[in-house]
């Protein structure tokens, strides 16, 4: 597992964004390391999606940088962001209605990173690929209106794998999931890392974070509370009393 990381292919240093005088994130620093799974987790409002917004370019930071490989990248248009190979998933799952499963997944082969620009048939064998990979293969030519809730999830992360991305900024994909369906989405994701994809998470779900995790980050109050490995970071105290609660600290033998 690693430890802290002071320099990666991902860095934020003291990011602030506000809204309404309110910060949501305020003053966030951390670095992701090329190749790492980090988890971020904390208690609804504590700023976690408003960090991949800022990130990807729906929000322009109020302060801090934001590096993508060494060069800034706060404020740069969602699609200018993409074109540098960072892909996400969002909370909301909005696949295209009218087109088939294996035609949202090639939408983002057409239009995502630099290298993901391709011809309309490569475009299609790539979307191929991505099904596969998360285990839609069986289902590519079906009417997303057909799929259920877990595989509208599985299409939103294939879309996003179809740009080709370099990091992935997965938000709450196994919300709603139960037992069975989060262990499936554990082994897509951990398929999707090693392709060589770097990954940040956000997540509720406690499974996943150990099951993948390499580091977590907690935020609070738009802050960061805690940094480490997860079984560290998941045993202590300010964790439990902010987050987890007494009642997981007991399951855990905490």
């Amino acid at each position: 597992m690693s430890t802290a990381v002071s320099a990666g292919q991902l860095e934020l240093r003291g990011v602030v964004k506000r809204f309404g005088g309110v910060a949501a994130i305020d003053g966030i620093t951390f670095a992701v390391a090329e190749g790492e799974i980090l988890g971020v987790i904390g208690p609804n409002g504590a700023g976690k999606t408003t960090l991949l917004n800022c990130i990807s370019g729906v929000y322009r930071p109020d302060a801090g940088e934001i590096l993508w490989q060494g060069a800034s990248i706060a404020g740069r248009a969602p699609h200018r962001v993409a074109a540098l190979g960072i892909g996400r998933t969002f909370q909301v799952v909005k696949p295209f209605t009218s087109m088939t499963v294996r035609e949202n997944a090639a939408v983002g082969a057409l239009f995502g990173s630099a290298e993901a620009h391709l011809p309309p048939r490569q475009a299609f064998a790539r979307a191929d690929e991505v099904l596969e990979l998360v285990g839609l293969a069986g289902k590519a030519a079906l009417p997303v209106t057909s799929l259920t809730i877990p595989d509208r999830k599985r299409l939103e992360v294939a879309r996003a794998v179809a740009t080709k991305p370099r990091l992935l900024l997965l938000d709450e994909v196994m919300a709603g999931l139960n037992h069975v369906e989060v262990e499936e989405a554990l082994e897509m994701v951990r398929a999707v890392h090693a392709t060589g994809v770097t990954i940040v998470l956000i997540e509720h779900v406690m499974q996943v974070i150990v099951g993948v995790s390499d580091r977590v980050l907690v935020l609070h109050y738009g802050k960061v509370l805690a940094e480490g490995p997860p079984q560290t970071v998941l045993k202590d105290p300010r964790v439990i009393e902010a987050y987890l609660g007494e009642r997981y600290a007991r399951e855990q033998g905490g």
